[in-house]
């Protein structure tokens, strides 16, 4: 099956009640049982079915299968939150004493959470683009995962999801990558060798803004040495499943992010034209950045841009597509307000991969809490704004930033 037909028929699509053409909202706390011996065989593991929502739900189950489907991977754990699935995908195998390599180019939100691992012992070494060349000196006894985002947000350095997956296996260390701004539309991490792939699917996925959630997904690839990460000693007798056993079993189950089944409902209402929307939102931030690009007083980040510096990567990688955000600096603050406040076709709001073209002020907002170094190093600026492309008409989107940037002069 080709893309858009997989996410209608693919075999994560189940057959559900009644002849249903989409899946039931088990909007429910706990299951029930006939008799107290199956509720036991269920709470063991030892028998299907499901007990208790935070731990286990139909719909939520629908979800994450139609997910690695699309992905590719052994199976997935859906979470309350984007920063639910980094926080359980990363301590399901982190403890006291490890470190992490990550990219400078990440989401603000990421960035806090790695100075709260520091309470727990766990450091995080930040380069400033993940490639072979800039992690490997980083590299000690104690690295036990790299992560980094396949498209940076707001940055949009792009990895080479091959050659970084490629050095690290020689090396017995997992790559975790976020692949939100890609989505599995543009790209599927495993396929280059990616280990674990999550997803913010509050984001496109979604795609309407009305739902946040986050999904790990597992290639079931990755070699774990237990002596390594001796959080899975237990559970090397699952094999493959070894991490999706420990993180459904232990961390996720025990911190509680599960994700709600009406959000996942809407996610899987939303999944299903995530082709279509992607299709049009790549598009248009290409004509908008190509557009916007040939303006006076205006500096544009797009990746498909002539002359950016992963323009090719992006092209091989992406089959042709940039992703659907780019950036904007003006010059100042002052001139970035502005020029956001005259826009008649965006919302000011703090999301991307919604239909809606939304727009915002990174360095006040999603990166208040990021050192000025920690902002530069993600490529924000006190000038740079973030623009998350929609669905809209792009002679329309073309238009009014072209207005807007033109009333600045």
């Amino acid at each position: 099956m080709k893309f858009n037909t997989q996410l209608l028929h693919g075999k994560g699509v189940g057959k559900y009640p009644d002849g249903a053409t989409i899946p039931p909202i088990s909007q429910v706390s706990a299951f029930a049982y006939e008799t107290a011996e199956e509720l036991e065989k269920i709470f063991d593991n030892k028998a299907p079915g499901y007990a208790y929502t935070r731990i286990g739900n139909p719909v939520v189950a629908e979800f994450e299968r139609r997910v690695n489907d699309l992905e590719k991977g052994i199976g997935a754990v859906a979470c309350a939150s984007g920063m639910a699935a980094v926080t359980a995908a990363l301590l399901n195998i982190l403890g006291a004493g490890d470190e992490i390599i990550a990219g400078s180019g990440l989401f603000g939100g990421t960035i806090d959470l790695f100075g709260n691992f520091e309470a727990l012992g766990i450091r995080t070494k930040f380069v400033r683009h993940i490639t072979v060349e800039e992690i490997e000196p980083l590299i000690t006894e104690k690295t036990k995962a790299v992560f980094g985002e396949v498209i940076g947000n707001p940055g949009l350095d792009i990895i080479d999801v091959r050659a970084v997956s490629e050095f690290l296996h020689d090396r017995g260390i997992p790559f975790i990558a976020d692949s939100t701004t890609a989505t599995p539309y543009l790209f599927q991490p495993i396929a280059c060798g990616a280990d674990i792939v999550i997803h913010s699917s509050s984001k496109y996925i979604n795609g309407g803004g009305n739902s946040i959630s986050g999904v790990i997904v597992d290639s079931g690839r990755f070699k774990w040495d237990v002596s390594r990460y001796p959080g899975l000693e237990k559970y090397k007798k699952f094999g493959p499943f070894a991490y999706l056993a420990r993180l459904r079993n232990d961390i996720w189950r025990n911190m509680g992010g599960c994700l709600a089944p009406m959000n996942a409902f809407l996610n899987i209402i939303g999944m299903e034209t995530l082709g279509l929307r992607m299709k049009t939102i790549c598009s248009n931030a290409r004509q908008l950045a190509l557009a916007v690009n040939t303006l006076d007083g205006i500096s544009v980040n797009y990746p498909l841009l002539p002359g950016n510096p992963y323009e090719a990567l992006a092209r091989q990688q992406f089959n042709g597509f940039g992703g659907g955000i780019l950036t904007l600096r003006p010059g100042s603050k002052d001139r970035a307000y502005k020029l956001m406040n005259r826009l008649r076709y965006t919302l000011n709001a703090t999301n991307i991969g919604d239909i809606r073209t939304l727009v915002i002020h990174p360095a006040s907002t999603i990166y208040v809490h990021s050192t000025e170094a920690q902002r530069e190093a993600a490529g924000v600026y006190e000038d740079t704004i973030r623009v998350s492309v929609g669905i809209e008409d792009a002679e329309d989107l073309i238009e009014d930033f072209v207005s807007a940037i033109q009333s600045l002069q």
